[in-house]
């Protein structure tokens, strides 16, 4: 008998793939799991086989926040339209933070071509970027927050100096967000100093995931963080924003059986004529502190579309 002709065989080749590979059932559950979804997500497959793809596992950390539990579901489409279906968006990885992916789903079916299932594929969109030698070299400078391997409040200083410099020669656009989370503190008194540590971490791949490759991402202060938006528009800055809030919304982490999360706060500013690096840091503070005056319950943020293209 040829080598190809054992199941066992197919079966290797499908964990020997870096992308994830899953099976799930007419129910939605799932019945295999590739190594390549271990590595993408961090659950295991002892962990999900059997679980439907809506038990915090698999794309969804719950079906009301997550976007891929909507009408767009692949699976769903997969299933109920009887065609492959492919999407970009975030996974909830096991650790607690949003990665982005590209996902496909198809529908499976057996010798008389009835529907017995969904084949489905998700792959990290920067899983096999390499490490930025940038940031070995800043880490070996101390130039890293130890914390959150976040370039240090000094790096982002001269990062925006010379940001808004190149937007006083050459006029391209950027904007900045202040990110911050004010019940941090209370947070750390509550559940320790090792809580604490693992929600920023969670926190800092999560809005590093959400934003752009070339935009720049750093520890401002304790409970603060600076993203700067390079050749982003007054437009694209709102619905930046918005999705940035999204993500954070749902950034948890499992602490002695408890899922916990922090509160996220937001202000951020375009780049204007004349500005210098105090005009634009204060127009975006006081934006961060008309939105932490808000109504703690809110879905995006005032004036805030979802989405960013």
């Amino acid at each position: 008998m040829s080598f190809f002709q054992d199941p066992e065989i197919y079966r290797d080749i499908l964990n020997g793939l870096q992308v994830g590979v899953c099976v799930l059932d007419l129910d939605k559950r799932i019945v295999f799991w590739s190594d390549g979804a271990e590595q993408v997500t961090g659950y295991t497959r002892l962990e999900v086989i059997g679980h439907s793809c809506c038990d915090n596992v698999l794309l969804h950390c719950n079906q009301q926040s997550c976007e891929m539990c909507d009408e767009k579901c692949p699976i769903g489409i997969a299933l109920h339209e009887s065609r492959p279906f492919e999407a970009n968006g975030f996974i909830h990885h096991k650790s607690g933070h949003r990665i982005p992916v590209h996902t496909w789903a198809a529908p499976l079916r057996d010798k008389s071509g009835s529907i017995i299932g969904v084949i489905h594929t998700f792959d990290s969109q920067f899983a096999t970027n390499p490490p930025d030698p940038k940031e070995h070299s800043l880490k070996q400078r101390g130039w890293l927050d130890e914390v959150t391997d976040l370039p240090n409040l000094a790096i982002m200083h001269s990062h925006l100096r010379e940001t808004l410099a190149t937007y006083t020669e050459l006029h391209i656009p950027f904007a900045i967000m202040l990110l911050e989370f004010p019940d941090l503190d209370q947070f750390r008194s509550r559940y320790g100093q090792g809580a604490a540590r693992a929600i920023l971490q969670v926190l800092a791949h999560t809005m590093r995931n959400t934003l752009w490759p070339t935009d720049f991402l750093g520890r401002w202060n304790d409970g603060r963080f600076l993203a700067i938006l390079t050749g982003c528009s007054e437009e694209a800055l709102y619905t930046a924003a918005a999705r940035m809030l999204h993500m954070l919304e749902n950034a948890t982490i499992m602490w002695w059986g408890e899922e916990l999360s922090v509160r996220a706060c937001l202000g951020h500013a375009g780049a204007q004529n004349g500005d210098n690096l105090e005009s634009l840091l204060q127009r975006a503070g006081r934006s961060l502190e008309e939105f932490s005056n808000q109504p703690v319950k809110r879905a995006t943020g005032a004036g805030h579309s979802p989405g960013k293209d």
